[in-house]
């Protein structure tokens, strides 16, 4: 799935990596513990969560994560997104819920690493 049809689904906000929206990702997970990042999320894949912590977006660009979006409308700083944007990593803000984040993507043929969510 297109990262500009994840944008849509989730009527996101870019943060960082407006260039990078035809970027496709493969699969998507839901952590806010960084731990089960790296387990949850395959490479070129889409992390979501509620953390808006530099150590998301460090963990991000070690797993390889296509895009990271944040969800509840939890914003950060504009040093994170500067942070982001040094690695290349796209951000993206929804409003919606983790659960709902993933409902929306799961009903729109975005699965999990195991095929599932």
């Amino acid at each position: 799935m297109k990262l500009s049809e994840i944008k849509d689904i989730l009527k996101a906000k870019v943060l960082a990596g407006e260039d990078d929206l035809g970027r496709n990702i493969v699969a998507g997970g839901g952590a806010d513990i960084m731990e089960a990042i790296l387990s949850t999320v395959a490479k070129d894949g889409l992390l979501l969560t509620g953390l808006t912590t530099e150590e998301v977006v460090r963990t991000a660009t070690i797993s390889q994560v296509g895009a990271v979006v944040f969800v509840r409308g939890q914003e950060p700083t504009a040093r994170i997104i500067d942070q982001a944007k040094s690695f290349n990593l796209p951000l993206l803000v929804t409003d919606y819920s983790m659960f709902v984040s993933i409902g929306k993507l799961y009903m729109n043929g975005l699965r999990g690493l195991d095929g599932s969510w």
